[in-house]
């Protein structure tokens, strides 16, 4: 089954490709690697809280999805709209909005992780670090960045 045929199957549309919010390019492709910037929580809405304060590892993750999503919109514009060109996710970088004593970072980003393999299988697997921040952009609760293999 291809990409967009899994996806659709799943419910998931993907947005067109978020605009950088300031001086960067919301991707680069050298050869055939693409490099995606930070896509933030943001669907329809932006996706606001603090993990260990105001939002729990449930919402965490349905953030962490969210930016998945965004993740695969930037790489179908690296890919002149064609997402079937998507070999493999190689490393993903997560940035979690949480609280000092706050230890569940990987759970959160689980949340990614289990969306990108749902939904390309074996090559949805990948390298990953889930790092805390103190606050991200806007307030978002979750931001992630991540490294493609593409055709």
């Amino acid at each position: 089954m291809s990409i967009a045929a899994k996806l659709e199957s799943m419910g998931v549309i993907l947005p067109d490709a978020p605009a950088p919010a300031a001086n960067y390019v919301p991707f680069v492709r050298v050869g055939n690697i693409v490099y995606v910037s930070g896509q933030i929580s943001k669907g329809d809405a932006l996706i606001t809280g603090k993990l260990g304060a105001d939002m729990d590892v449930a919402a965490g993750a349905a953030a962490a999805r969210v930016c998945a999503i965004n993740l695969l919109a930037q790489v179908k514009a690296a890919c002149g709209g064609d997402i079937d060109k998507l070999l493999r996710v190689i490393k993903l970088t997560g940035f979690v909005n949480s609280t000092a004593d706050f230890t569940d970072q990987p759970q959160v980003i689980n949340g990614a992780s289990d969306f990108l393999v749902e939904a390309l299988g074996e090559a949805g697997r990948h390298s990953r670090s889930a790092v805390s921040a103190a606050s991200l952009p806007l307030g978002v609760a979750v931001e992630i960045e991540g490294i493609f293999e593409v055709r």
